[in-house]
């Protein structure tokens, strides 16, 4: 799978397709209620692989771009997702590519999201010829907004994510970023 997979460097880390060995230290991150806080709920090992290799590794064979494991050389091999893909479900904003982040709270407050989403951002531009990427997540999730923000994304609204049962987790901001 790797080879199919564009790799991204920054100045500080490696964006790069998935191997067998990110799969624990993935699973570790999706079980992990900090980093799932905004999600329904930790996932399991059975549903953290199958995110892998059902959502991911697909998406990079169909679109030429995805969530790629992102690393930081000589520090740590793995340390969570950062990448685009397009959303599976139907709103008003859709059909469309999103871009989001997903790393370990032992990693949060470096800038490594932003860093990441910021080579993520270029490629879908530059290389995959998008015209527009979004990002939405919950009114709650302030670090994940305020990476949006740094990104230079705009706020445009607020929508019900279908995939979500009603409650706290339902209402979700959206942000947008057109191409430079």
């Amino acid at each position: 799978m790797s080879s199919l997979v564009p790799e991204l460097q920054t100045e500080r880390l490696l964006l790069r397709g998935w191997c067998d060995d990110d799969l624990v230290p993935f699973a570790a991150l999706n079980a992990d209620p900090d980093v799932m806080e905004h999600f329904p709920g930790p996932l399991s090992r059975r549903e953290s692989d199958a995110f892998v290799h059902e959502r991911i590794e697909p998406h990079f064979v169909e679109r030429g771009f995805g969530l790629w494991a992102v690393e930081v050389p000589g520090v740590a091999p793995f340390i969570g997702f950062v990448g685009l893909q397009a959303p599976l479900f139907e709103a008003w904003f859709t059909p469309c590519v999103e871009i989001g982040w997903r790393l370990a709270a032992a990693r949060w407050g470096r800038g490594y999201a932003t860093e990441a989403a910021q080579a993520a951002v270029e490629f879908g531009f530059d290389r995959a010829g998008l015209d527009e990427i979004v990002s939405f997540t919950v009114p709650a999730n302030v670090p994940s907004i305020a990476v949006m923000k740094r990104l230079g994304m705009t706020y445009d609204g607020e929508f019900d994510h279908p995939n979500q049962p009603p409650g706290p987790l339902r209402g979700h901001v959206l942000y947008r970023l057109t191409r430079p």
